[in-house]
């Protein structure tokens, strides 16, 4: 039973990225070729309901669904890590045209040429996991 209320979030989150054509390739196409602020406005919406939902859960002392206090660890410093990351993830976005999470969308969707895509995500993630060691964190 603790799986399905996930599983429900889960439907519900990928219809609303799906109305809200975030998981359109066009949409994504647009973004990046700065063309329209769409995307740019879902992403913000986004960020403002993290930074919101974590000042809440910081100021209020939340606790998670055991009862144990959530405690949410400070970045470390240095900026060259976040750089990096952040230029291998943006270019494969802009080279596929879709991020991790709506590479399911898309698949529940009907479209299995993503599997591709998918396949492609999973050897990066084993690739990353057999380097992690001998990458500066």
């Amino acid at each position: 039973m603790n799986v399905l209320k996930y599983l429900l979030v889960g439907f519900v989150f990928g219809i609303v990225l799906t109305k809200s054509e975030a998981v359109s390739w066009y949409r994504i196409y647009e973004m990046f070729q700065f063309q329209s602020f769409h995307m740019y406005g879902i992403i913000a919406v986004a960020v403002a309901t993290g930074v919101i939902g974590i000042q809440i859960i910081k100021r209020n002392n939340i606790k998670d669904i055991k009862g144990q206090p959530i405690e949410i660890q400070d970045k470390e410093k240095g900026s060259t890590r976040y750089w990096i990351g952040g230029i291998f993830f943006g270019l494969g976005w802009a080279l596929v045209g879709s991020c991790p999470g709506p590479i399911f969308i898309l698949l529940g969707a009907g479209f299995w040429s993503v599997l591709i895509v998918f396949f492609g995500a999973l050897l990066g993630t084993f690739i990353y996991g057999l380097l992690k060691d001998k990458l500066p964190h």
